[in-house]
């Protein structure tokens, strides 16, 4: 069959011409086949890219609805602990009969609640008011409902119904000069008595604002409603306080029922619940993104097909004479394979292979290059492995996280708690902080000392910290993460918090143009093969000597031979880890290897 098929295909392409032969074999092996392939690959591209749309636009819905939810429940929790607060109530209900006992009380309320107001951003008024007679109203934070204009009503009749509503908590939106919204909140005792009503008066950039504008790039619009389908927040400013019915919306509301999801006439509508029965409704333009990413996918095929026959035209000149001086420039690569780089080939003719035999001559003198060029790219390989170790976790979820929890602790009094969270704060600050792996020794110490604050809590009074840090080092340069790891071997291999007398020692000195690290501790210390492992470049077994190695690597990284990292230990008597690197006083960069 073989055979069979050799001749036959010889006998039709005797007559033509080496260019003809080319291009033929060149247009069937290799364009027909990748332009089919081409056309099918960006088809399924297509249809997947579809079937994916959908599953982005609702994780976008859900991290949405999680931050307006996280938002509502901030301002949620600050006007409910206002409008159950104990003490409070016992103001507002009892019967003044001096002056000395109001002006006490307002006194207590401007005491308690002015710093409460100022807790979140965005408050830009907080009012309590009341309809105790006996008691006054200090134009403050005490009110008395009255004339006077307030959302889109006066005092009165939004005092009113306030009182009159049987939900205890309730927003809306307010006129202003710029977005603004309302929350309003009951002040009730246990039994459900009403004894007056909390006003606060939100910047809507702020809370929403933010989160609703150009979502989706463009394609699509939010909207937050709440329990009684009126508009809180929306990408159209315009629609917010109104009732979804009044709206274009409509429609789609009505259609949907009880179903989460709505594909209809090329758009995507879809409605996630949060707490309270507040609802986000996201609508996107199906057509406008499905558009946009078949003229990528058709743009790719053209590319594709137009290089592919630019492609063929560039062979057929390249291999036109190929054969005959071809040997040539095989030897001359036999030598650049032996690592003699230096090698040329002679050009006598100004044809396409003379060209080519121009361009291996070119290509002999930048391989040198390009090999640096290679080391350079494995060197920022390594380097952004390690930032994308330091991304893993999104920083801004740790710190509004740690930043709730301090907040909670300060209003329970823990102050033990609070000083857990702030050393927390700053550690993970510098430690998720992925701009640049390089930083100044200060803010290396600053880091190292949230990390042992948070261990003498942990271990109270069981570990001396010795200081003995040189003054002019301070405000050099060094490379991140170098000093906490080394501590933190001496809690967990080092087991330094079980050690009667147990001390860290931690020295930074400046020798000349050299910057000397010293930690020495007392802890259980490091047997022979342990300790040999690690002088020797390898990891010792259950992650012992990972985070040296890791150091030392990184030493190398950006120091070259003037980076060194010595570790010295004997078993139940300790370890003393010393690192040397050059004076710095402006940022280094990684090195090349050589």
């Amino acid at each position: 069959m073989r055979r069979w098929i050799e001749r036959n295909t010889i006998r039709l392409t005797r007559k033509m011409s080496l260019r003809g032969k080319i291009v033929l074999l060149y247009g069937l092996i290799v364009v027909i086949p990748t332009i089919i392939l081409g056309v099918g690959a960006g088809y399924l591209a297509l249809q997947n890219v579809r079937d994916n749309y959908i599953v982005t636009i609702n994780e976008a819905v859900r991290q949405t609805t999680q931050s307006v939810e996280f938002r509502k429940q901030s301002y949620d929790l600050l006007a409910n602990r206002t409008g159950t607060d104990g003490e409070l109530i016992s103001r507002l209900s009892r019967t003044y009969a001096s002056w000395n006992e109001q002006l006490e009380s307002v006194n207590y309320i401007d005491r308690s609640f002015q710093v409460m107001s100022r807790y979140l951003p965005g408050i830009e008024n907080f009012r309590i008011y009341h309809d105790n007679e006996t008691l006054t109203e200090d134009g403050g934070l005490l009110w008395k409902p009255s004339d006077r204009p307030l959302n889109h009503t006066d005092e009165k009749s939004w005092y009113e119904s306030v009182m009159a509503s049987p939900i205890a908590l309730q927003w809306s939106d307010a006129p202003g000069e710029h977005a603004q919204l309302a929350v309003s909140r009951k002040i009730t005792n246990a039994t459900g008595y009403s004894y007056g009503a909390i006003y606060m008066l939100l910047d809507y950039n702020s809370v929403f604002g933010e989160l609703m504008d150009r979502p989706f790039k463009g394609s699509g619009s939010l909207y937050l409603l709440d329990e009684n389908d009126r508009i809180i927040a929306a990408s159209d400013r315009s629609l917010i306080g109104q009732p979804v019915e009044a709206t274009s919306l409509s429609g789609l509301w009505a259609s949907v029922g009880g179903a989460e999801s709505l594909t209809n006439n090329g758009e995507y509508f879809t409605v996630r619940h949060i707490n309270g029965e507040w609802k986000v409704a996201a609508l996107i333009q199906m057509r406008q993104m499905e558009k946009q990413s078949a003229l990528i996918v058709y743009s790719i095929v053209a590319i594709t097909v137009f290089f592919l026959f630019f492609s063929m035209f560039l062979v057929m000149i390249v291999l036109k004479n190929v054969v005959f001086r071809i040997h040539k420039l095989g030897h001359r690569m036999s030598d650049i394979a032996e690592g003699d780089f230096d090698v040329t080939v002679q050009s006598r003719s100004r044809d396409e292979l003379g060209d080519l035999e121009m361009m291996f001559n070119q290509m002999t003198g930048k391989l040198g290059s390009v090999i640096e060029m290679l080391s350079s790219a494995k060197l920022q390989e390594k380097e952004s492995s390690f930032r994308a170790l330091q991304a893993q976790i999104n920083p801004h979820f740790i710190y509004n996280s740690l930043s709730l929890l301090q907040w909670r602790a300060l209003d329970q009094g823990d102050q033990t708690q609070v000083e857990t969270i702030e050393a927390l704060t700053t550690f993970y600050r510098f430690a998720l902080d992925n701009t640049s792996n390089v930083t100044l020794i200060h803010k290396e110490l600053e880091h190292v000392k949230a990390y042992l604050d948070i261990q003498q809590l942990r271990y109270p009074d069981r570990v001396r910290i010795d200081w003995e840090i040189d003054e002019d080092v301070l405000e050099l340069y060094s490379i991140k993460l170098i000093l906490q790891p080394i501590v933190e071997n001496s809690y967990i291999h080092g087991k330094i918090f079980t050690r009667p007398h147990a001390n860290i020692a931690i020295r930074i000195q400046r020798l000349n143009n050299q910057v000397q690290y010293e930690v020495r501790d007392n802890g259980v210390g490091m047997d022979a093969e342990t300790l040999a492992f690690i002088r020797n470049g390898k990891k010792a077994g259950k992650g012992n000597g990972f985070g040296l190695l890791n150091i030392r690597e990184r030493l190398h990284m950006y120091f070259g031979d003037t980076g060194s990292l010595n570790v010295e230990s004997n078993p139940e008597i300790g370890t003393v880890i010393t690192i040397t690197m050059p004076v710095y006083t402006h940022k280094p960069h990684i090195q090349r290897e050589g």
